[in-house]
């Protein structure tokens, strides 16, 4: 028996019944119990009544085999939130008498006595958790527990976000992921991230409760383009400290190799070439293994026993060809671990879902087990369906791992653009027709948090996924939680809202604020209305200053370091085009005014909007290097036009048609 709970889905009405029955016996608040803002948003939660201070003191009670990792998270959170005092127990005591939090699995007696004194059922499905809050007249108790090890760290993480608010609500959350795999692939083309980019990308990725990264730069000569070749052992060495860093994180290192420029598929020695490559990493902590079959040319052999094994080339021999080293693969990775991730692939034809002899191949000849990726409906789909999906199950064989091109930015379309537009266009209800889902990023780390937040938020929980909120939480992440660096960010990521596909139509408009506000500017100039002019154009000047403002608010230092590096000349053309509309706007209101600075307001703004739109991309940070775009389209048309909008006499005498 089950029952809605708003928007976040369904709670067992006894349980719910039953635990607010031993909520409500908790403290009452001092105001009202309000909903937590949760993201990636909970299966569901409900709140009891009272709250949970959790003050200078806290008890800790950490179930025997709590991974040392999540205890330390917990103490962080716990500090951070101002707790003074962490002190160690080892049971509750009978009678509530100051805060405690408990944290295992739910399979462990000190977990199960603090969740039944909640009256609260632990959630059952991989990865998945319960946290029960319970109020008392002197303190209360939260309960983190886990289905298993990784559903206790996302428990962990649950709690970090609860524990800014300054009291703790009394609550049930119950709460699972939809996807199995959630996360990114880092498969662009260009500069690759460096092991310190890695490593903090890693560090958010557990933040948003991803559970993957696959490790697949297109430029890495080890694993493409001289894939038979070892590792140098500096470069292993490192890769290792990566796979331990994914661990303590809960997040599936899973290392790619791309053979398919030169593979021999006929030869046992190129078989053995990919297994001494696993065996390699295997070597340094990593148990999960990748092969991309992507970019290629696939209708002619690399080796003349190619021909011989498979008859002529083709798209059929080569979906053949392929699944019988993929599956060569796969039997090698099981016999050496039973227990190890099946193998994934990307295919040649990646792309769409309609009927091939390739993927009639590989339907038929791969082996069941191994994970199949698919972009959509196109390489840069701007939408994705639960019908798209049902048909790349039909053609492939099996669910698909949605490997979704957005944010990366590698392709001539994006030449200088970053994509911070919200994760959206993609159907609630996907979870059912996916095995999950990997974004690609771009080659910039920090600033593709903002997509791959709601990435990893929609692979959680589709059915209740809201992206602009998504968007919003993710920029108040990035911000440190400081409101003005909020705002700022939000006003960046408009000017980069654009999202560009392999055609001519973007799936994302640009700068979608900021051009409602110029449109609004241009309707009241039109208008006639001298009341309605003055107020557009001191709309206008306030939204210049924030534009101007915001690349130094972001490079203040409450936002990552990182992410204002790898936006820099985005930064420093914003604030060039900022101040040019700051001009415009002055120009606007120096014509409506009658005033002879008009003409030179507006020849300072096209000044500057020329040296704004003269910064050029970081060299070889992308693939392609180009001009800074920054709401291109809205921003640069508004500041060509603004001067014809208003009439004003060029000659610099005041123009006396002007109605006051």
């Amino acid at each position: 028996m089950t029952r809605q709970i708003g928007k976040f889905g369904l709670v067992p009405t006894l349980m719910v019944a039953a635990s607010l029955a031993s909520l409500a016996s908790g403290s009452a608040s001092a105001g009202p119990v309000t909903m937590p803002a949760l993201f990636p948003t909970p299966t569901s939660i409900e709140l009891g009544s009272g709250t949970i201070a959790l003050g200078r003191s806290v008890s800790l009670i950490a179930a025997p085999g709590v991974d040392p990792d999540t205890i330390a998270l917990v103490r962080s959170i716990l500090t951070a939130s101002g707790v003074k005092t962490i002190t160690t127990a080892r049971r509750l005591p009978s009678v509530i008498d100051g805060t405690y939090v408990v944290l295992g699995t739910a399979a462990a007696p000190i977990v199960r006595d603090a969740l039944a004194r909640s009256r609260a059922v632990a959630d059952n499905h991989a990865e998945g958790y319960t946290i029960a809050s319970l109020a008392s007249a002197s303190g209360g108790v939260v309960t983190l527990a886990g289905h298993d090890a990784d559903g206790l760290f996302h428990a962990a993480q649950t709690f970090r976000q609860l524990a800014r608010r300054s009291t703790i609500p009394a609550l049930v959350i119950q709460d699972h992921p939809a996807m199995p795999i959630r996360g990114t692939i880092e498969g662009f083309y260009g500069a690759p991230w460096s092991m310190a980019d890695r490593t903090r990308h890693l560090d958010f990725l557990a933040t948003v409760k991803a559970n993957t990264y696959v490790y697949s730069p297109k430029d890495d000569p080890y694993a493409r383009d001289r894939w038979r070749e070892a590792y140098p052992a500096a470069t292993l060495k490192a890769l290792g400290t990566l796979a331990t860093t994914a661990r303590r994180n809960h997040v599936d290192f899973v290392y790619a190799v791309s053979p398919g420029p030169s593979v021999c598929f006929s030869d046992p020695a190129d078989v053995q070439a990919l297994e001494r490559k696993f065996d390699a990493m295997r070597s340094i902590g990593v148990g999960s293994f990748y092969v991309a079959l992507d970019d290629i040319e696939y209708t002619k052999w690399n080796c003349e026993k190619d021909k011989a094994a498979f008859g002529p080339s083709g798209a059929e021999a080569a979906g053949i060809a392929q699944s019988q080293l993929l599956n060569a693969v796969q039997a090698n990775l099981a016999a050496k671990d039973p227990s190890a991730r099946a193998l994934i692939m990307v295919p040649t034809e990646y792309y769409d879902a309609k009927e091939t002899p390739y993927k009639a191949a590989l339907r038929k000849h791969l082996d069941p087990r191994i994970v199949v990726q698919w972009t959509g409906t196109d390489v840069v789909p701007p939408a994705i369906s639960i019908p798209d999906a049902k048909a790349a199950t039909k053609a492939f064989g099996r669910k698909t791992l949605l490997w979704d091109n957005y944010p990366v930015n590698d392709y001539a379309q994006t030449t200088g653009r970053l994509l911070m537009a919200p994760y959206t266009r993609r159907e609630a209800g996907l979870s059912g027709e996916l095995t999950g889902i990997l974004s690609n990023p771009m080659n910039q780390e920090a600033p593709s948090r903002p997509a791959v937040t709601g990435v990893a938020a929609f692979g959680w929980n589709d059915k209740t996924y809201d992206a602009q909120r998504a968007w919003h939480f993710s920029a108040r992440e990035l911000a440190g939680g400081d409101e003005r660096a909020t705002a700022a960010l939000l006003t960046f990521f408009d000017t980069q809202h654009m999202a560009p596909t392999f055609g001519s139509q973007p799936w994302q408009e640009q700068a979608p604020r900021l051009k409602a506000v110029l449109d609004g500017v241009r309707e009241a100039l039109a208008g006639g209305d001298a009341a309605a002019r003055r107020a557009a154009i001191a709309d206008l000047t306030a939204r210049a200053d924030e534009i101007a403002n915001a690349p130094d608010i972001i490079r203040s230092g409450t936002i990552d370091p990182g992410f204002a590096a790898q936006s820099r000349p985005w930064l420093d053309a914003m604030q060039r085009w900022g101040r040019a509309l700051q001009l415009t706007a002055a120009g606007l209101d120096a014509a409506n005014l009658g005033s002879s600075a008009a003409g030179r307001y507006f020849a300072n703004a096209k000044r500057l909007a020329a040296e704004a739109a003269a910064i050029q991309s970081i060299p070889g940070a992308t693939r392609f290097d180009g001009p800074i775009k920054i709401a291109d389209g809205v921003l640069d048309t508004f500041v060509a036009d603004a001067p014809t909008l208003i009439a004003f006499d060029h000659a610099g005498n005041a123009s006396p048609a002007v109605e006051r």
